[in-house]
């Protein structure tokens, strides 16, 4: 993200706009937005990065900044902006040298024993090497390479040719009959030059088209693989790979030409035959693009009151690129108005669409047909409706065909939206001289009122609103509960920050990948490789099961359940499970052996795998659950359903995974030691635990493994557990080659590996009032934990924890936890709570619905008062002034505006036909648990301060808290200088030889817990000081801290101190609470869901840092829209992962996230048996983006009212059930897939 702002300041201070007051770049806020959008960031939440994004903005307001948070009310711009780093664009740019990228363009080749790899400098060269070449020679021509992100490398090839420094593919020519675009052209420069401006030159509707075009290509990935991918390999894709390529479908409507270079000779075709012909083999070429001006396109005569419509289209999980759509589509018509009626005269139709999943993008030649030539009138549009349907032929195995379809329908439909009347059907609603040149979207989507006005394609338009960020500061502490900056910040901002993959790799270090298997339940008869070589380039072993040492074990992870196998052995349990692991010269070869693995299996007498939890139910294949974590039933369910006046019965939810998707995917490197010894670097939240397992596994005793870890590079419950087996496998390898072995996991390997959040089948029993107040509620709860305990057996005390967040009355349920031949599942932030806040809200919205009641009144009439919050949670409720949610409640109602908005919302959906919004409120309640963690403070000589923690940085900011918690604890001793001791104060990384029973970095109470061992450790010292310090006060007066601890160490005085702490067992559980507001709108024709606005309270106690804190819950409740919204997390029949890493799986970005974000992180007052009376903040905000999910429910409640009284077959059932996540497709079905022939219907048409 820094690379890509960088790059957009550099390119921003080369423009020609006025110069920027001082101290600011010539930067927009809507680009400082847009540098950074397709970038990806899992912790933060994007709001904090935008933010600081936008501080380098020219017409950035400084109120609309979050640091106003943190800065003194009432301050001026000036003193605001003197807090920030100083910009000045004239100080030296490390930017690539000028005269260096001439001197790299040379014609020499550059061979080594594997491959070649050549520079030519014009076609002839470029001949000639084809024709140097063998017949049996692997070429591979090269421009930007980019395409290797999608089509991965199986094999190597033996010649590499760089085609940029030939001028016939780089160059871009005008000429009066259009723009030619060189084959190598990246796209970034291709937008450029579609944009030039060439008043005079060309008329205003070419360059409108040209714009339009550019502006669609800056959809296509993200601005740093624009400013490499070319033109030309884009279309090579779409034309030999099949891929769904924007470009060609944008160019495909405008008639656009290529030039081909195919055995020594040129050829010009239409790009509609070029994607047609058969795949280009690697020595023909495509050396240039042709897009005409608009008068080449025209069919008619010149009129004036002819007017060119021209619209592109992407519908796409990402609005802003780095997703591949659904469908993409353009338009152009030429219009005038009809001479025998008030419509409009279609003289000319181009319709294109592409990436619906046939082979290549099309033109629709019958629906053009049918529109061309003729009055657009009812009878002529329904026909194109129902070719357009014959035109989408969807190729095997695509996704989601019904929804493409009815895509395809709708964005034609909203092309011609503005020339429609609802009184009198297709007419002229808009007359063609009323519109802008070239746009048919300058009429929104809203039916006959026009209430937004029109788009105006040259204006960057901001993707986020002015937000509010409220903290609550509490010097009491200090340093605690100030907001310092993050330990390390800077270092991870500059890419400094060492992370596993980021350590040299030692002398004779070798690289491992894992083969896994695709069955889950047979017998692997043998593994051999599809390779002309076997084994592949640079294979140096592979291990399996059989080389695990006969004093070791086959573990490959353990809990206190029980442990998980490292190999199959006889039989596969399931999908994706490793059977060998193989090593290579380098990571590359590594990855691309294991790919080219071929594995025969056999499954004849062998039982068929559990692949569901009904066919666990059937051959009751269960998890026990150990008595202690069994939760407890709460009241008498049958006595609550016996005052019941209704009841639902029978009703049933299903929930899906979800991957972590960590920044940094599993690695670890194991280097050997002297004596049998093994020194593993390991991402991972538990060491010790690796630690235990690397040492059974090799039958060697603990104290021969050492495992360390600095930092973890995102890990959300996804490197405790499942970083075991890549930690193990490196230590195996490792000690059976005696070299260094490390591994990097690629991202497809990871997903299939990962297991990921449980799946689960809900079925529900309630029973409530006429009021709204439920009296009993039953839950029958089916847990896919797949083939291993991992963490599962705590899920059910998880989920009851969640639910009890409403006064049911009575709860009573019934948790399976299943066996299955699916990977374990493992922890993931917020492990059973997620889901079971997400079933507490579908009973809610049920028992409305039922009622026709408000949802917000049915919420709020099962709030609990302090008496049924102590009857349902017990111990760990405290004292009734610690229960803040109702006031939380009620606050978040006044901030949010909240009845004030449901009137609007209400008269926004009476208003707009193809737009409905929703908007919910919702609370959480979460009940958290202390942990056991030790700590240890040395002080050194100088007076610097050493810290070690059982908890791991993961990126949540413990090791900043636990600096401040050290200052601070340290400061009491209160000599001179001690009060600015946190500069002095370093946390060190974990080594498990060093600081051991480091436990597990999980449950959001590990910052607090190692907060509270270093409080400890710091008392003892403090303890220790205090005689010395009162004696040298007595002489000298005033004692300086340097002083002090220089004579302790003199006096051999111990200055380190360790400790473990161990909650009180009535003390290990205490509750959080929050509460959200959400509201979203939606698109009916496409089921884009956008989310307008979040506000959120959540009580944090009395922060340790209300910085790191925001961070945390704005983060959190993200990464919970993704869950609720995004992530898809598949699988096949045989129940391996399916997702194909940033391409299928789709986290939230800067342009899915809310347009308002405003966050209050309250401060509730004292908690006496809290640790500094602070809070809990990494896993419970992430529940709170249910909002989002229940207000997307909302709108297509009136989405799904708005249909019914159109009429038809369909009955306007509002208790439908909203899947998990509410994706494009999902929200799009419920709103109806022939939404756009209903309403035709209902207007007679």
């Amino acid at each position: 993200m820094c690379v890509s702002l960088f790059s957009a300041l550099i390119n921003a201070e080369s423009t020609l706009c006025p110069e920027p007051p001082l101290g600011f770049s010539k930067l927009t806020v809507a680009e400082a937005e847009k540098s950074i959008a397709g970038n990806l960031c899992r912790c933060t939440g994007y709001r904090p990065i935008v933010d600081a994004c936008k501080s380098f903005a020219c017409d950035i307001d400084m109120e609309d900044l979050g640091f106003n948070s943190f800065w003194q009310k009432g301050e001026s711009n000036e003193a605001k902006l003197s807090k920030l780093p100083y910009y000045n664009p004239n100080c030296k740019m490390s930017t690539y040298p000028e005269f260096l990228k001439k001197e790299i363009i040379t014609k020499m080749p550059l061979n080594s024993e594997r491959c070649s790899w050549y520079s030519p400098l014009s076609i002839e060269e470029l001949k000639s090497l084809f024709k140097s070449f063998g017949r049996n020679s692997k070429i591979k021509l090269v421009a930007g390479n980019t395409g290797t992100g999608f089509y991965k490398e199986v094999e190597s090839y033996d010649k590499y040719i760089d085609i940029r420094s030939i001028p016939q593919f780089s160059m871009i020519r005008w000429d009066h009959t259009g723009i030619e675009i060189g084959a190598t052209v990246t796209i970034s420069k291709a937008i450029l030059a579609l944009k030039e401006p060439k008043e005079g030159e060309f008329s205003s509707e070419t360059m409108n088209v040209f714009k339009k075009i550019a502006n669609h290509m800056e959809k296509i990935a993200s601005g740093f693989i624009r400013n490499s991918a070319s033109v030309g390999g884009n279309l090579v894709m779409a034309q030999r790979n099949r891929f769904p390529s924007d470009i060609a479908t944008v160019l495909l409507s405008v008639g656009t030409t290529v030039e081909l270079l195919r055995d020594s000779k040129l050829e010009k075709l239409t790009i509609e035959d070029f994607l047609k012909e058969p795949a280009l083999n690697s020595v023909s070429l495509l050396l240039s693009v042709r897009i005409p001006i608009m008068e080449s396109v025209r069919k008619f005569s010149s009129e004036s009151n002819m007017r060119f419509l021209f619209e592109t289209y992407r519908a796409a999980p990402r609005p802003l690129g780095n997703a591949l759509p659904y469908i993409n589509a353009a338009f152009l018509a030429e219009i005038s108005p009809s001479k025998t009626s008030n419509g409009i005269f279609l003289n000319n139709v181009q319709l294109a669409f592409g990436a619906y999943g046939n082979k290549h993008a099309i033109r629709a030649r019958e629906v053009e047909k049918v529109l061309s030539g003729k009055t657009l009138t009812a009878g002529v549009f329904s026909e194109a409706v129902k070719l357009l349907k014959a035109d989408m032929v969807f190729g095997k195995g695509i996704s989601n065909p019904a929804y493409r379809e009815s895509l395809a329908i709708g964005l034609l439909f909203e092309f011609f939206l503005p020339f429609i009347d609802t009184t009198s059907g297709l007419s002229s609603a808009k007359s063609p001289s009323d519109l802008p040149l070239n746009s048919a979207k300058a009429t929104n989507m809203n039916g006959s009122t026009n209430i937004h006005g029109k788009i105006e394609d040259d204006k960057m338009l901001t993707l986020l609103s002015l937000s509010k960020q409220v903290i609550e500061l509490n010097a009491e502490y200090s340093p605690v509960g100030e907001p310092i900056t993050k330990s390390g910040a800077s270092l991870q901002a500059s890419g400094e920050a060492v992370y596993v993959g980021d350590i040299p790799s030692p002398s004779d270090c070798v690289h491992g990948a894992f083969i896994y298997c695709t069955k889950p339940k047979a017998r692997i008869k043998s593994l051999k490789f599809k390779s002309k070589k076997s084994p592949p380039d640079g294979v140096i072993a592979i291990l399996s099961v059989k080389d695990i040492p006969t004093v070791g074990e086959n573990v490959g992870s353990m809990t206190m359940f029980g442990p998980e196998p490292l190999f199959a052995d006889d039989v596969t349990l399931c999908a994706g499970q490793p059977i060998a692991f193989v090593v290579a010269d380098t990571q590359k070869h590594a990855d691309m052996a294991a790919a080219l693995a071929e594995v025969d299996y056999e499954m004849e007498n062998l039982e068929p795998p559990i692949l569901t939890v009904e066919d666990a139910v059937e051959k009751s294949s269960f998890f026990d659950v150990p008595p202690i974590l069994q939760p407890k039933q709460v009241g008498e369910f049958s006595k609550g359903m016996t005052e019941a006046d209704h009841k639902i019965l029978g009703a049933e939810i299903r929930l899906g995974s979800q991957y972590y998707f960590y920044m940094e995917t599993q690695t670890a490197l194991a280097v050997p030691d002297e004596d049998n010894c093994m020194l593993v670097y390991s991402s991972s939240q538990c060491p010790e635990y690796a630690h235990a397992v690397i040492a059974q596994c090799l039958g060697i005793p603990q104290h021969n493994v050492r495992v360390v870890t600095r930092r973890v590079g995102g890990g959300f419950g996804g490197k405790a557990i499942k970083s075991m087996p890549v930690a193990t496998a490196c230590a195996l390898a490792a000690q059976k080659l005696q070299r260094p072995v490390r591994l990097y996991l690629n991202r497809k390997t990871d997903m299939i590996m990962a297991g990921g959040r449980h799946p689960m089948k809900i079925t529900y029993d309630v029973g409530f009032k006429s009021t709204g107040k439920i009296t009993a509620l039953h839950l029958g709860i089916l847990i896919n934990a797949g083939i291993s305990q991992d963490i599962s057996p705590v899920m059910p005390s998880n989920m009851v924890g969640a639910l009890k967040k409403y006064d049911w009355g009575a709860l009573s349920f019934d948790i399976k936890v299943c066996k299955t031949n699916h990977s374990s599942k493992s922890a993931m932030r917020a492990p059973g709570e997620v889901q079971a806040t997400f079933i507490a809200e579908s009973v809610i919205e049920h028992v409305a619905n039922t009622l026709s009641m408000n949802v917000d009144a049915v919420r709020e009439i099962n709030l609990h008062k302090f008496d049924s919050l102590k009857f349902f949670y017990g111990g760990g409720t405290g004292e009734p002034d610690e229960y803040t949610l109702p006031s939380i409640w009620r606050r978040l109602g006044e901030s949010s505006s909240f009845d004030q908005r449901v009137r609007i919302v209400g008269e926004f959906n009476l208003c707009n036909r193809w737009r409905k919004r929703g908007l919910s409120r919702v609370p959480i309640v979460y009940e958290v648990t202390l942990r056991p963690t030790p700590g240890k403070v040395s002080i050194l000589s100088d007076g610097s301060v050493v810290v070690e923690v059982g908890g791991i940085e993961l990126g949540q900011g413990l090791w900043t808290k636990v600096k401040q918690m050290t200052a601070f604890c340290l400061s009491s001793i209160q000599c001179d200088g001690s009060k600015d001791l946190l500069e002095k104060v370093r946390v060190i990384q974990s080594d498990t030889l060093s600081l051991i029973q480091g436990g597990f970095t999980a449950g959001s109470t590990t910052s607090e817990s190692s907060c509270e061992a270093v409080r400890l450790c710091c008392n003892m010292l403090v303890e220790r000081l205090t005689p010395l310090k009162e004696q040298l006060k007595e002489q000298m007066g005033s004692v300086k801290w340097e002083v002090l601890i220089q004579l302790a160490h003199l006096q051999a005085m111990n200055m380190s101190a360790s400790s473990f702490t161990v909650p009180e067992f009535t003390d290990m559980h205490y509750l959080n609470y929050g509460a959200a507001v959400s509201e979203v709108e939606v698109n009916l024709l496409t089921g884009e869901t956008t989310i307008l606005r979040s506000d959120i309270i959540y009580d944090c106690g009395q922060s340790l840092n209300p910085a790191v804190d925001l961070g945390q819950i704005e983060g959190a409740f993200v990464q919970g829209i993704g869950f609720f919204m995004h992530e898809e997390y598949p699988t096949n029949s045989d129940g391996l992962v399916v997702s194909e890493g940033t391409w299928t799986y789709k986290i939230p970005t800067v342009d899915t996230i809310p347009k308002q974000f405003n966050v209050h992180v309250l401060n509730s007052g004292s908690h006496q048996k809290r640790v500094l009376s602070s809070k809990a903040s990494g896993e419970p905000p992430l529940l709170l983006a249910v909002s989002v999910h229940c207000a997307t429910r909302a709108a297509i409640k009136e989405a799904r009212k708005q249909l019914h009284s159109w009429g038809g077959d369909t009955v306007a059932d509002l208790n439908f059930q909203l899947d998990v996540p509410a994706t494009m497709p999902v929200v799009k079905q419920l709103c109806g897939l022939d939404i756009v022939e209903r309403y035709l219907q209902k207007h007679e048409f």
